[in-house]
């Protein structure tokens, strides 16, 4: 039986979730739980989950993300269950093109499904510069919505509002970052640049007065991303793929520098 994902469903997740290696956190399911609470549901048997999947809608796109199985119910049909389910969701909500980042022992069940690769995401990890730079002026968040949506071509509001909130958020004439502390170190993301010669000047403000572990999920393709994160001193550690299903999207991995979350809401 799949059910509604309840508050009380999100600590054994988180634990698993752990247990996997994931980065995520409780912020991610209450943001997910108020913006698309329909689209997030847990196969049950009897008052026992064996399955997770999260989805969120932005306009005519959505993701999924957070699809987990119990180690003992893998391989038996519930995650492509769940994943139809969550499908169905955002079909019937209106988005035409569905998003997600596959692991390499999810990448068959979702091309099964059909969906198609357009990219590789490759996580970056570095370390912080441990020093302040001068203070910088007021974000401006409208502009940040505009280079967003020049990325992924699709406004998502939401999503940038949810996590530049929640760190430190910087802009410049054509582009933003945003740094966001969490569980054994901070996450570079949402990062969007119209102009590549920017880049650089927003990478070394939000490294400013960071010190530790740093983490990034950055389209492979955006080439000036991955050689400013090489020069930076940052190696890649990881390697997923993104992929979509439904309408091709309006995707400029150029202007995308860094995701909103480490997988799960794109």
């Amino acid at each position: 039986m799949v059910t509604p994902f309840l508050d009380a469903d999100i600590p054994p997740f988180l634990s698993l979730a752990k247990e996997e290696g994931w980065i995520c956190h409780r912020w991610e399911f209450d943001f997910l739980l108020e913006n698309f609470p329909h689209g997030c549901v847990v196969k049950r048997d009897g008052k026992s989950a064996l399955g997770y999947i999260t989805s969120v809608r932005y306009g005519r796109s959505g993701w999924i993300g957070n699809l987990m199985v119990q180690p003992g119910f893998r391989r038996c049909g519930i995650g492509r269950e769940l994943m139809q389910a969550a499908i169905s969701v955002l079909h019937k909500s209106g988005v035409k093109t569905v998003w997600l980042t596959a692991s390499e022992q999810g990448f068959d069940l979702y091309r099964r499904l059909g969906f198609v690769q357009i990219d590789h995401i490759c996580r970056w990890v570095g370390e912080g510069a441990g020093r302040s730079l001068s203070k910088p002026g007021v974000p401006d968040f409208d502009l940040a919505q505009g280079v967003d949506r020049e990325g992924w071509g699709e406004r998502r509001d939401a999503i940038l509002q949810a996590t530049c909130s929640r760190g430190s958020f910087f802009t410049s004439s054509a582009g933003f970052i945003c740094c966001q502390r969490r569980e054994g170190g901070v996450q570079i993301g949402p990062w969007g640049c119209l102009v590549e010669a920017q880049a650089s000047s927003l990478l070394d403000q939000a490294l400013s007065g960071v010190k530790g572990r740093v983490f990034l999920d950055v389209p492979a393709s955006n080439l000036a991303a991955g050689a400013l994160l090489g020069q930076s001193g940052f190696f890649v550690k990881g390697r997923s793929t993104l992929m979509y299903l439904g309408t091709e999207p309006r995707y400029h991995p150029g202007k995308v520098f860094a995701l909103a979350s480490m997988g799960s809401m794109g």
